[in-house]
């Protein structure tokens, strides 16, 4: 129901998707002309630079994973999903899927078949870690949604503006997540500091996987920790907050 009704919600989604194509031509763009000529840039070619970013894109929506849960807690429709016999997380989650399949179909894909057109090769760099990427993505996502949550307990427990959480929410996961730009290609200090965040579990280690630009299994592993590390937390946020929920209406 959330992908066939995504097209009434948002009747000029288009726009949003001709900017994100924009978004990673400009990207594709200044790479080549920071790079190009150049060897490996702390262990990344062009060519690994390229396919990331790419694939950062076509993966957007999972490498950061939102709810609409700030927006009904704002309008009050957070009350009514409480009252439904789905657990609040399931129930935003399903919605979530329910995007995703629609903006797959419509963005994603496609971006992944124009990708030899834009000059980049979008395949991974191996079987093997293509394989790899699949494990990793859904740690990546089963983090995306830990800390999507946990902000969310946090935007109830603190009672903040839900349009002040969803900016810090975004300008911090795009920045510490490698998203927008590898961590490998920042300075070495920060990189190597923002390695060790839980956002680097959303977006870089997925990417460093499927470009064969980063150790697999530690990857993993690193993913794996924090996925069962995030999730008792936001349950935890979510059941004290849960008594003090307040609706804001509108």
């Amino acid at each position: 129901m959330a992908a066939t009704s995504y097209f009434g919600d948002s009747p000029l989604f288009l726009i949003d998707y001709l900017l994100r194509l924009l978004r990673v031509l400009v990207l594709l763009s200044i790479w080549r002309a920071i790079l190009a000529g150049r060897g490996p840039t702390a262990g990344m070619t062009l060519s690994a630079v390229l396919t990331y970013t790419l694939i950062a894109e076509v993966f957007g929506a999972q490498l950061a994973p939102r709810t609409e849960l700030d927006t009904e807690f704002w309008n009050g429709g957070i009350a009514t999903r409480l009252l439904q016999p789905l657990g609040i997380f399931g129930h935003f989650s399903a919605d979530m899927f329910g995007r995703w399949m629609f903006e797959l179909a419509v963005f994603g894909l496609p971006l992944l078949l124009l990708a030899p057109l834009l000059g980049v090769d979008p395949r991974p760099a191996s079987l093997g870690v293509g394989l790899l990427f699949v494990p990793s993505l859904l740690l990546a996502i089963s983090v995306g949604l830990a800390v999507e949550y946990i902000f969310g307990g946090l935007l109830i427990l603190l009672e903040m503006p839900h349009w002040a959480v969803r900016q810090m929410r975004n300008a911090v996961t795009t920045l510490l997540s490698g998203a927008l730009i590898p961590l490998a290609l920042l300075p070495p200090a920060v990189g190597a500091l923002f390695a060790w965040l839980p956002f680097a579990a959303m977006a870089s280690a997925p990417l460093q996987i499927y470009t064969g630009t980063g150790a697999p299994f530690p990857l993993l592993l690193s993913q794996a920790a924090w996925s069962l590390a995030l999730w008792p937390l936001a349950h935890w946020l979510w059941h004290i907050g849960r008594e003090r929920m307040v609706s804001y209406g509108g």
